[in-house]
């Protein structure tokens, strides 16, 4: 009979938690898991992964996950119109564009304080940039709310994306402001509420751990019951944008009956 060899033991991990204490976790448990993604996570913020990610030759600075999960929500929602606030190089701007684009509907209205020229250049020279409307402002500024409600036709399906100012301050004036145009059963994303897990990171801030993104979600669903995370669209764990996938609830009145 010939011998068995033996199962090789499952790879470890060795963790530290808040209070210091550490202990070990296979890598195929649940906890594990998610140890292994939190790591990822932070090893590749520090070392700028997204920075390095192109969609259709534009810079698109964010997660495969984040970017694979917000393609099966516009082709979910199939909106009219995306807004983006925070448009810097243009890719995920350029993204949404080409996923309406294989749908066969839609636009994209994305807003920066201040976009440089060949950022310009390339975003407005783009195959897609016949479904975007570049718009120069702060996402902020009543003049600029203004005009990209002038940009939204009545009963037009609304979804938007918020990464433009990472502070508590601004992302709450955001979701004041852009959260009423969304609609029902369509989604107001806030991406970087990964700078909550970031404090400690060699080029993290202390100041982060109240004024981050995260923190303007939760002051944000404190007072608006209308809305509500949707954990579903956070389910591959590595994402920038934890608890920032907001679902516009369908009104009492108009939800369809169980019986």
């Amino acid at each position: 009979m010939k011998d068995i060899p033996p199962k090789p033991l499952a790879p470890m991990i060795e963790v530290e938690d808040a209070s210091g204490t550490r202990k070990r976790l296979s890598i195929y448990s649940e906890e594990g898991f998610a140890a292994l993604t939190e790591l990822w996570v932070r090893s590749g913020w520090e070392r700028k992964f997204t920075y390095e990610i192109t969609w259709l030759g534009i810079p698109v600075i964010q997660l495969p996950e984040d970017i694979i999960l917000l393609q099966e929500l516009i082709y979910k929602v199939r909106p009219d119109v995306i807004i983006e606030c925070g448009t810097a190089h243009g890719g995920t701007a350029i993204f949404c564009a080409s996923v309406l684009e294989l749908i066969g509907r839609g636009r994209v209205l994305t807003i920066d304080i201040e976009v440089r020229k060949y950022n310009k250049l390339a975003i407005m020279s783009h195959p897609m940039s016949t479904r975007l409307t570049l718009i120069e402002g702060s996402s902020v500024e009543q003049s600029t709310l203004d005009r990209v409600k002038g940009l939204v036709h009545p009963g037009e399906k609304v979804m938007v994306l918020l990464d433009s100012n990472h502070t508590r301050s601004h992302v709450s004036r955001e979701l004041a402001l852009y959260a009423p145009l969304v609609t029902p059963e369509s989604y107001i994303i806030v991406y970087d509420g990964v700078m909550e897990c970031l404090v400690d990171a060699p080029h993290g801030s202390p100041a982060w751990a109240d004024d981050n993104p995260s923190m303007a979600v939760r002051d944000f669903l404190a007072g608006h019951p209308e809305f509500e995370h949707d954990p579903y669209y956070g389910r591959l764990a590595a994402t920038y944008c934890p608890g920032g996938y907001l679902k516009r609830k369908r009104p009492e009145g108009n939800r369809p009956s169980t019986r």
